[in-house]
């Protein structure tokens, strides 16, 4: 039982140890907590218990191998008895569930997750849901284990606390970002006020479980739509010959314009997925938020097609078959993470119409079906030059005997 006056009750069992659930199962044993962390997948288990991490995020292998050794964290593939459980497993967007041809969000991870709490849970116990989930997953998930638990939701303390971080600063931005608490009573919301106190620096907003869930939404469906305007001006300057960067650049010295960077669409599993909970549920009444996600979508497609018409004019002039070598894969900036990543989407799209593509992507050793090269031998290798992710690595590439295309603005 979670005691809110207690000291020392403190075991937490996070279910999914994944991009957010492992960082945050981290986190909570560096800060006293006793954590079992819990997958389905038994190679995830192995490598945690033996302190290794196969996420690249700054520090965390580190932090992990700590916690091991010190007995505050062990990985399982049950759940077990605990004062505090967490979710984060996945949420996927899937069409083949919809009846109107949208992608609809698929909660079976979270139900999953949810009977297997049940089996373990006690009255008094914290159960919180970190997973972006559609507005009204939390009251669903209390009723659930209402249900197979035969203890009444009353008497268990749920709450929807949805994690906001960016990959590639996730242990920082996990202690130092405001926290969103959605309780569904306002006990829940003080007992976890309190458990993400305990280690996060910033503000913990208090509010109900289901304007919790749509604050998470709308996050996320607000910065997809600001960057579907920059890709579409990205696309409309190309048309007039106009240099996308130079006119952002110069557009923003209005006071109160802050146009983004475009990219070659936009990825990740929050901003490229989290619009579609919206519009799905209310697809009459999400227009614009659906448009922003074809405009983000449509940029691919254009950038795969930018690249088909400059290897056909090189392909004239050289009356030759062409290498093209395309400059990341990953779905942002110096992560190993694939997760919609449009650059990866245009790269198995040329590869699909029989393009000469190979790779080089600094963040990941091998990917099925792709040829991956270290820079330097890719850009031996390849006629044209693709830039599509900004890495790090990728800054300062003399460019001045190089026939390339960047979409991505790191040769600007």
């Amino acid at each position: 039982m979670y005691d809110l006056k207690a000291k020392n009750n403190k075991k937490c069992c996070v279910i999914g140890l994944g991009y957010i659930g492992l960082p945050t199962a981290a986190i909570l044993a560096a800060n006293g907590y006793e954590v079992i962390g819990v997958d389905t997948n038994e190679l995830i288990v192995s490598s945690i218990n033996n302190g290794k991490s196969k996420i690249i995020e700054k520090d965390l292998k580190a932090l992990v191998n700590n916690v091991i050794k010190n007995g505050n964290f062990r990985a399982t593939n049950i759940p077990s008895s605990a004062d505090i459980y967490i979710i984060c497993v996945p949420t996927p967007i899937e069409l083949k569930l919809s009846k109107n041809n949208k992608p609809i969000p698929n909660i079976d991870y979270v139900l999953n997750a949810a009977r297997s709490i049940a089996k373990v849970v006690r009255p008094g116990n914290v159960i919180i849901i970190e997973s972006t989930c559609p507005v009204g997953t939390t009251e669903k998930v209390a009723s659930l284990i209402e249900t197979d638990s035969k203890i009444l939701a009353k008497d268990l303390l749920f709450a929807y606390c949805p994690e906001r971080v960016l990959p590639g600063s996730i242990l920082k931005e996990l202690t130092k970002n405001d926290r969103i608490v959605g309780g569904m009573s306002q006990k829940s919301s003080n007992a976890c006020k309190k458990i993400y106190s305990s280690f996060c620096n910033g503000n913990i907003h208090i509010t109900d479980s289901r304007t919790a869930e749509l604050t998470k939404l709308v996050e996320n469906s607000y910065r997809d739509i600001n960057l579907a305007f920059a890709n579409e001006i990205s696309m409309i300057s190309a048309k007039f010959k106009i240099n996308v960067r130079e006119l952002i650049k110069l557009t923003n010295n209005h006071p109160r314009v802050n146009i983004l960077q475009p990219g070659c669409g936009v990825g990740g599993h929050c901003i490229a997925i989290d619009p579609w909970f919206i519009a799905s549920a209310l697809p009459n009444d999400s227009q614009l938020i659906q448009t922003a996600r074809e405009i983000n979508k449509s940029k691919e497609i254009w950038v795969r097609d930018k690249i088909i018409d400059r290897v056909n004019e090189i392909e004239t002039d050289l009356n030759k078959v062409i290498k093209i070598a395309c400059l990341g894969i990953t779905f942002k900036p110096d992560v190993d993470d694939l997760r919609e990543s449009p650059a990866l989407n245009i790269v198995k799209s040329l590869l699909k119409k029989k393009y000469d593509v190979i790779v080089c992507e600094p963040n990941i050793k091998s990917h099925e079906g792709l040829e991956i090269y270290p820079l330097e031998e890719a850009i031996k290798k390849a006629d044209l030059i693709i830039f599509l992710v900004s890495h790090s690595n990728f800054i300062g590439i003399d460019t001045s005997n190089l026939t390339y295309l960047d979409f991505c603005g790191i040769t600007s």
